[in-house]
Order: structure tokens, then C-alpha cells, then sequence
């Protein structure tokens, strides 16, 4: 099928494919499966669409979505020769009503404000439109340039709530609680195997953190789901217009 192509060649590789050994698999490699979802399940639903990706880096995502979409717009700050228009997420230079689909991922915890943000995304998107976005919930500091903002689900659903209108807002997470403590310990075994000049077997270790963090939460609901004591490292917000 089109999902099936060899894309491997396009930029964002290891975004699109995370390996088990990453440190940052636990974030990438669920926010790569849902987006892989949607890019068919849109066009479905829509025909082919018009997609503004905000935050566009080297649009890692674009040959999922290349095969269903009538245009792909890439915005982004700092001068990225990868965008299409240059712009924040704060005032995105485009006109309102003018997309089908709005991707804004890992973006909203480094923007200067958040409620300003989701009015923008809200402002862009026609009518039934849908915006895809994802950002943390529990992560370490990573300034890119800034690192300014973190989430629970309630306080996500209440963001886009409060700062615009939309048909529906669903916010999920993308791992468990024990997913979550296994990413953050993986990021310092990166870290220390590297320093140690020991990497591969940090690698090993991380394989195996990630696989018992994702073992125990498909087994414990208790876990999966957001409630009182869990951690989520990160998580996707669907808000229909």
C-alpha cells in the first residue's frame, strides 16, 4: 500500500523509525505510529487535504502524509531551509480557513505562549478541520532554544478549551507510567554509557528498559490510562474544528 513505500531516504528517518536502543524511542516511535494512522484515516474521511505542518523541522513526517494531500506547507522559525514559510506558532503566516490539517508536534512546550498558539491552529483550520499535535507531559529540561512549558491531560484538554472553539478535543497519552520511567532512565544511561565510552552497552540496556516499560503497561491498565499517581511522557491532542 502507500504506507509500504521505501521512505527511508527522506530526512527524519530515525523520527519515523525510532530504534528500540534510542533513548527517545518511547516519545518517537508511538507519536510516529499515530501520525503514519492518521495521514490515511484523514484522507479517508476527506479526500485529499491541504496539511500546514508548524514547527516543521525537516518535515520527518511528510512522506506519510505526501500520498493523501493536495499540498504540504512547512512553517518554521530560524531560518530552516526546510520551510516553506517562515513564522511562529504565535502568528503563523497564512490566512485563516485556509488548511484542512494542521500537524503541530513537539512545539508548544518551547513556544513563548501556549493559549496564543492554540488560537492560531484553531485560526488556520476550516470548518471540520482537524489539528494533530503533541508535546510533553513528563520530560528533562531540552532547551531548542527554550524549554518553557509542561502538561497533565486535564491541563492540555483545558488549553485548547479555553482559547478556542472546536467540535471535540481528545488528549491521549502515548505511553504508560512505566513506559515513562523507563524513557527517563534511559536518557541518563545514554548519557553515562557515552561518558563511559561503554555506548553499546548502553544501548543494550535501553532496549531492555524500553521493552519492560512497555511489557508491564500493556499489561496494567492501571498504568496506560492518565489517573491519580501516573506519569506520561507525552501526548497527542486531536482537536476537530
Amino acid at each position: 500500500g502507500l504506507l509500504d513505500r521505501d521512505v527511508s531516504a527522506w530526512p527524519g528517518e530515525a523520527r519515523r523509525n525510532p530504534p528500540r536502543s534510542s533513548s527517545t524511542w518511547t516519545i518517537r516511535a508511538p507519536l510516529a505510529e499515530w501520525l503514519r494512522r492518521q495521514s490515511a484515516e484523514l484522507h479517508e474521511a476527506k479526500g485529499r487535504y491541504r496539511l500546514l505542518d508548524v514547527g516543521c523541522g525537516v518535515k520527518p513526517y511528510y512522506p506519510w502524509f505526501e500520498p493523501f494531500v493536495s499540498e504540504y506547507v512547512g512553517v518554521d522559525v530560524g531560518g530552516n531551509p526546510a520551510a516553506d514559510l517562515e513564522g511562529a506558532v504565535e502568528a503563523i503566516p497564512v490566512e485563516d480557513a485556509s488548511f484542512d490539517v494542521v500537524l503541530c508536534t513537539q512545539v508548544l512546550e518551547h513556544c513563548d505562549d501556549p493559549a496564543q498558539a492554540v488560537r492560531e491552529l484553531r485560526r488556520v483550520l476550516r470548518p471540520g478541520g482537524h489539528a494533530l499535535c503533541s508535546t510533553h507531559g513528563v520530560q528533562v529540561y531540552h532547551p531548542s532554544p527554550q524549554d518553557l512549558w509542561r502538561w497533565t491531560h486535564e491541563g492540555l484538554e483545558r488549553l485548547f478549551r479555553t482559547n478556542a472553539e472546536w467540535a471535540a478535543v481528545s488528549v491521549r497519552p502515548s505511553a504508560g507510567t512505566t513506559a515513562t520511567i523507563a524513557h527517563l532512565l534511559s536518557i541518563y544511561v545514554d548519557l553515562a554509557s557515552r561518558r563511559a565510552h561503554v555506548a553499546p552497552l548502553g544501548r543494550l540496556v535501553i532496549r531492555a528498559l524500553q521493552a519492560i516499560g512497555r511489557g508491564v503497561d500493556a499489561r496494567a491498565g492501571i498504568l496506560r490510562e492518565p489517573g491519580p499517581g501516573t506519569l506520561h511522557a507525552n501526548y497527542h491532542v486531536t482537536a476537530v474544528v
